[in-house]
């Protein structure tokens, strides 16, 4: 049974920084695509940076580019999301997604990702 759980979410100013993380278990920790999305009230889910565990290679939405760190700890079977320089707007519920295979197409699509975790709220405050 596939479980993503995240953690590390909170209220902060804008300028400020966050660590998320979002621990895997149940799944074959090896080439799969793991990935951060956000939502906030009123909108679409969105991408927000990607990782391929098979050749560590990133992806990231161009709204987050040089602020957003996505990583994996292959031992702790974890993902985090780094965030720094945080504004308002990307306050918004973030979830963890997982699949089991390199994604070919819209690394940021949704519909791509089999399995998600609860969500950890981000709030950031001007």
């Amino acid at each position: 049974q596939v479980q993503l759980v995240e953690s590390g979410g909170g209220s902060v100013q804008a300028g400020g920084s966050l660590r998320l993380s979002c621990a895997v278990s149940g799944f074959t920790y090896m080439r799969n695509s793991l990935g951060w999305f956000r939502q906030a009230p009123g909108k679409e889910r969105e991408g927000v940076a990607v990782i391929y565990t098979g050749d560590g290679s990133t992806f990231y939405f161009d709204s987050v580019k040089g602020r957003f760190a996505i990583t994996q700890d292959n031992a702790k079977n974890t993902v985090y999301l780094q965030m720094n320089s945080l504004k308002p707007e990307d306050t918004a519920m973030y979830y963890c997604a997982a699949a089991n295979r390199r994604i070919l197409g819209w690394v940021f699509s949704p519909r791509n990702y089999d399995y998600w975790g609860q969500g950890t709220q981000v709030t950031v405050s001007s």
